[in-house]
């Protein structure tokens, strides 16, 4: 049990109901709560003394009305959780929300939506699946993180009644809290991903090639990989390969021969993969009539499947993975794919905003857990029906299976606006949220110019070699964009950090291991090692891989020195051996563009 000011934290509760009951310390019991200074200002909940954590219960409001509890981030403490996200900070005092709607939404890129908070004082929130949630941040109240529930789209209707809202957590520092989180409510990973993803690179035609791709090009790209002497796990045959989108078909035009090629790379020493969508365009027949006349696709509560994405100027419908129906035909369609030589797949989306509002799925899922639980049944689907060579980019209390999540799209920018420095803040996020087995998004980005398309858009060569070296201690790697088309240098600096990358594989499998018996993070942040220091809780441009690795990525442009923050211990540097005492700053480490700094534990 924490003691002290970690024992307190401030709350704002608008429910006046609960408020006109004038609650006082003697009827915690009855409301699982403790209440100090009660009012609609500064509310202080106190951890009781024989507890770990409280469960709170409330009413939940009629459909015009709304419960909004918030907690305060005024004070020096530090806060991380909520949303996998464009502008991912760490922490999250700084991120806004206005009246965001909680589920897995794609025009925010929120494609991961765990409903789980930690300070660095030990506190941890949890809000359970069935609430209707809509989180404020720094709108609603300034320097305020706001929980709202109400019965609003994209929610199915909640009839009013007495239910569990969230859980508070009290711990000794956030470490013990997070591991208490994790047996509570996250869950471990039962596996992890394939060795041979982990070990050597993914190579992808989308970045370099975008939709502009076919058997020729297919063939060219891994001549390419194979001429330079860079290994791989497999080739993945990206967007625009169908007849239409949600065909299932190759365009003949484009691949008229898909055995022969399938054949000739693993000839060459290339798994082969297929980028794949949940969507069937309106026009994209036989297969859009099937599914509209079989009922395979997800209706809102008009009964209607328009919908659109991305690639969807005329609409489409989104299959519905509730239904088992639709399951078994649409898995089918993709088995059919592999008897022409793929061997697994990229799966896309997923997310909640893509179906048809307000969404009406298959009656056998509580209602409570709609619209969520579409995005938890994708992911499910996938890995029960594929095994470990795929990946995924969405998540919805799917921790436990032994694929990786994707992270979302970067753009290519050294900014914090989806830039490199947010592949290490959204690898933190994800791994506290439970989703260990990370696949970082591809090593450049995906060569957007100003959030936009723009042909053969290359990163910078600074940008790229970063990039990789940022890399290099995570799960996996993605090359879209290739060093050969830069120089010589480029060339041998990501041959270096390739292989090693390779060269510790068996200290990722380490951490995954321990993550299945334990939960602990794969890359956690460097407070992990030392959870009482609070210097090391606001660190957001360094991780650790399992307890073991520090590392410190330069991730500013032109900068070729940085400083470096190392938590308790004793460190050895891993280019030149020099060993240090933590905690302690090393300030204006040299680390020109040939040079990772990452430092191993004693």
């Amino acid at each position: 049990m924490a003691n002290g000011t970690q024992s307190r934290i401030e709350f704002h509760i608008d429910d006046p109901l609960l408020m006109k009951q004038n609650i006082s310390l003697r009827q915690c019991a009855q409301f699982s709560i403790c209440i100090l200074n009660g009012n609609t200002t500064h509310t202080i909940i106190q951890a009781p003394p024989t507890r770990e954590f409280i469960t709170v219960r409330r009413f939940l409001p009629h459909s015009s009305g709304k419960l909004i509890d918030c907690i305060s981030l005024r004070d020096d403490t530090q806060w991380i959780g909520g949303p996998q996200h464009r502008y991912q900070h760490w922490p999250i005092q700084n991120m806004y929300y206005e009246e965001e709607p909680y589920v897995p939404t794609h025009p925010t890129n929120m494609a991961i939506t765990e409903r789980y908070w930690l300070s660095s004082r030990g506190v941890s929130l949890h809000v359970y699946d069935w609430v209707p949630l809509f989180i404020d941040q720094n709108n609603y109240k300034d320097k305020y993180l706001c929980f709202i529930a109400q019965n609003k789209a994209p929610y199915t209707n909640f009839n009013s009644s007495l239910t569990t809202l969230y859980d508070i957590g009290w711990y000794n520092n956030s470490r013990v809290a997070h591991q208490a989180a994790v047996e509570r409510h996250l869950g471990k990973p039962l596996g992890h991903p394939d060795e041979r993803m982990i070990r050597h690179p993914i190579w992808s035609t989308w970045a370099r090639y975008k939709a502009n791709i076919s058997e020729t090009i297919v063939n060219k790209f891994a001549d390419e990989i194979v001429a330079s002497k860079f290994n791989n796990s497999q080739l993945e045959i990206d967007d625009n390969w169908e007849t239409c989108y949600g065909s299932a078909m190759f365009n003949p035009a484009k691949f008229p021969n898909v055995t022969r090629l399938t054949q000739n790379l693993k000839r060459k020493g290339f798994r082969v993969t297929l980028w794949i969508h949940p969507f069937i365009n309106e026009g994209c027949e036989p297969a859009y009539s099937t599914a509209m006349k079989a009922g395979y696709f997800v209706k809102n509560d008009k009964g209607q499947v328009h919908t659109t994405w991305w690639q969807g100027e005329k609409g489409a419908g989104v299959i519905d993975f509730t239904n088992p129906k639709a399951v078994i035909w649409w898995v089918g369609r993709l088995k059919a794919l592999q008897k022409l030589g793929i061997d697994s797949f990229k799966f896309d989306a997923g997310e909640i905003s893509f179906l048809p509002q307000v969404p009406r799925l298959n009656t056998t899922h509580p209602i409570e857990l709609q619209p969520g639980i579409f995005t938890k049944s994708y992911v499910n689907t996938l890995a029960k029906n594929f095994g470990d060579v795929i990946e995924a980019r969405v998540g919805w209390g799917t921790q436990d299976l032994p694929i990786f999540i994707r992270m979302i799209d970067k753009d290519t920018k050294w900014t914090w606006n989806n830039g490199l420095p947010t592949l290490i803040t959204t690898l933190l996020q994800m791994n506290m949220a439970g989703y260990v087995n990370v696949l970082p998004d591809m090593i450049g980005g995906n060569g957007y110019l100003n959030g936009f398309l723009n042909g053969t858009f290359y990163p910078p060569k600074e940008l790229f070699i970063r990039w990789l070296q940022a890399n290099v201690f995570m799960p996996g790697l993605q090359y879209s964009f290739v060093p050969w088309d830069y120089d010589a240098e480029t060339i041998a600096i990501c041959k270096k950090y390739t292989d090693l990358h390779a060269s510790i594989t068996p200290m990722i499998l380490r951490a995954m291991n321990e993550s299945i018996v334990n939960g602990t993070p794969v890359n956690a942040p460097i407070w992990w090692v030392d959870p009482d220091n609070q210097e090391a809780h606001k660190i957001n441009d360094e991780y650790l891989l399992g307890e073991l690795i520090l590392v410190a990525p330069v991730i500013e442009e032109n900068a070729i020195v940085r400083n470096i923050y190392l938590p308790k211990g004793s460190w050895k540097d891993g280019n030149n051996n020099r060993t240090y005492k933590g905690p302690m700053w090393l300030r204006d480490y040299p680390a020109p563009l040939n040079v990772l700094p990452y430092f191993i534990k004693l």
